[in-house]
């Protein structure tokens, strides 16, 4: 029965795996349209400033799949998710909706709240950079 679900278990990841590539090869062909589609309209060459952080956000956001893909091939080879690696996906992801952020469309509380999670994650960055034999990944076995 164990190695039923193990089979089951590896059947999932590689089609997580195949579909973050898929989903992945797609954004970046989108980014690299936007890119085109930006600089050739006009002005020419120039980038308003909702462009380039319509640009940035998503770049950020291919940049987080990228990580996901890694997260999963590190499970897929090593079966263990690596702690530094999802500290470095929420990382990014807050940085995306920070750049992206309108300051005007939130309440002063939930800014407070953004930089918390921000101060939480690069503690946790920290802690984990510092100490990495204790957050090594452990093997599960098959």
């Amino acid at each position: 029965m164990n190695r039923f679900f193990s089979m089951v278990e590896k059947g999932v990841v590689i089609v997580l795996a195949l579909l973050m590539a898929i989903i992945l090869l797609v954004s970046v062909i989108e980014l690299g349209w936007m890119v085109v589609k930006d600089i050739i309209s006009p002005p020419v060459l120039l980038l308003d400033i909702s462009e380039l952080l319509d640009l940035f956000g998503f770049f950020l956001l291919v940049l987080i799949g990228v990580e996901l893909l890694v997260t999963i091939k590190a499970y897929f080879t090593e079966h263990a998710v690596h702690v530094e690696v999802v500290v470095e996906v929420a990382l990014i992801a807050i940085a995306r909706k920070v750049i992206i952020l309108d300051v005007k469309e939130y309440e002063p509380l939930q800014l407070a709240g953004i930089a918390l999670i921000i101060i939480a994650l690069a503690a946790a960055h920290f802690v984990v950079k510092r100490n990495p034999r204790f957050f090594a990944p452990k093997s599960v076995p098959d």
